[in-house]
């Protein structure tokens, strides 16, 4: 099979076990290609992810009924890697012989190169909307403005921030307000100045936040409550803190333990169950990025709103309260906690922070100025809000909430 096809058929067996298996594409095995063919696939199957109603949009006039699901992924596929420039005989050629290949889809390959010649060339129309699950609630908490603009944040390819160690060698980029460095086309990161010495790491502007507003001290005993993949224990390490490093997944904290050797960084690498661990000792300060729905991620991972349905948040927002009751438990008197979630719904942010005053007499929120945090993203009660409409025009940034509570 000639290379762009693999890559293309890869991408096609992706959007399957996404919307046909509820499969995040994060979770899929790495299809069995050169390390070039295997990027391409993820970023075709990604792209067409995020332009899925646009790409039906401009399928609909010319199918009578809808074929099966991989023939119309694979029309989706095509069209959307025609929108973006790519030859249009050879995405069309491509897809025929994709279809031709399978046993289950050989008989619909005329089906496909009709189709495909039939749609008209250029920019695909509109911007795809979020699942009612999910956009609802948004608009119900942010307003619909506010909801469209997500989405049209959504629809782009992200940029790549990284957060890096001062006098660190790092690529030529946008520096972010915030300290992070923004990369709009980075191509391989392995391969980029300044990796190999350990003086960066990938993370998001917004997800390197909580640990600026935890602001680790030298020689602080610091505990990073559901760890991995890491990106902010290396910051609480390069700050110099003593830090501890907790998280469920074995598999996750391999990844930590791979990038602190890269950076010369150092942290104690504990693998349990937070709920069922104890620490041998208080500490002076706890970051605890807690579980939840990830829905300010869809930017970086368009597969996570046909993935979910809203049904996992209730037990989420109860292991969230859980988590913070008994981390709060393992503060020294007058100890600081950052409470941060990845999510753009009230009830796993400002909704469990006021849950949380409620519970706890004498808990208290601290506000902090940070460098290129805007006034209006505080909330009345303290938290900070982070959304992905944020910095539209440059890209945006991920959807956070994002409390420092104190005990009295």
């Amino acid at each position: 099979m000639a290379e762009g096809v693999r890559a293309r058929a890869a991408a096609l067996a992706m959007l399957d076990a996404v919307l046909g298996e509820g499969q995040m594409l994060a979770a899929l095995p790495a299809p069995d290609l050169p390390p070039a063919d295997r990027a391409r696939a993820l970023r075709l199957a990604d792209a067409t992810l995020r332009a899925l109603e646009s790409a039906d949009r401009a399928l609909a006039p010319h199918l009578r009924k809808a074929p099966p699901l991989t023939v119309r992924n694979l029309l989706r596929l095509a069209v959307v890697e025609r929108a973006q420039g790519a030859a249009g005989h050879g995405v069309v050629n491509a897809a025929v012989e994709i279809a031709k290949r399978g046993g289950k889809t050989r008989h619909l390959a005329g089906l496909v190169n009709a189709v495909l010649r039939a749609v008209p060339e250029g920019p695909l129309p509109g911007v795809q909307k979020l699942p009612r699950w999910l956009r609802q609630p948004l608009v119900h908490a942010w307003g619909r403005e506010a909801v469209t603009e997500m989405e049209t944040v959504f629809a782009a390819e992200p940029p790549l921030d990284l957060t890096l160690r001062p006098g660190a060698l790092a690529p030529e980029g946008e520096a972010l307000p915030t300290g992070s460095l923004r990369l709009t086309a980075p191509g391989q990161v392995s391969a980029l100045p300044g990796y190999e010495a350990g003086g960066w790491w990938v993370q998001d502007a917004a997800a390197a936040l909580p640990a600026r507003l935890l602001a680790a001290q030298p020689g602080e005993r610091v505990l990073d409550l559901c760890a991995a993949p890491g990106g902010k224990t290396l910051q609480l390490a390069a700050a110099g803190a003593r830090v501890t490093a907790l998280d469920i997944s074995g598999p996750r904290m391999a990844r930590l333990r791979d990038n602190l050797a890269r950076t010369g960084l150092s942290a104690e690498i504990v693998v349990a169950d937070a709920l069922d661990w104890s620490p041998d000792g208080a500490f002076d300060a706890i970051l605890l990025d807690a579980p939840c729905s990830a829905t300010g991620t869809v930017r970086r991972h368009p597969d996570l709103p046909f993935v979910k349905d809203g049904s996992e948040i209730a037990g989420l927002v109860d292991l969230q309260a859980r988590l913070l009751d008994r981390a709060l438990a393992w503060l020294k008197p007058g100890g600081r906690l950052v409470f941060a979630t990845c999510s753009l719904l009230p009830d796993e942010g400002e909704g469990q922070l006021a849950a949380a005053l409620a519970r706890h007499p004498g808990l208290g929120t601290e506000r902090m100025a940070l460098p290129g945090v805007d006034e209006t993203w505080w909330t009345e009660d303290g938290g900070l809000r982070l959304r992905p409409d944020y910095w539209a025009a440059q890209g945006g940034m991920d959807g956070f909430f994002i409390a420092r509570l104190r005990r009295g």
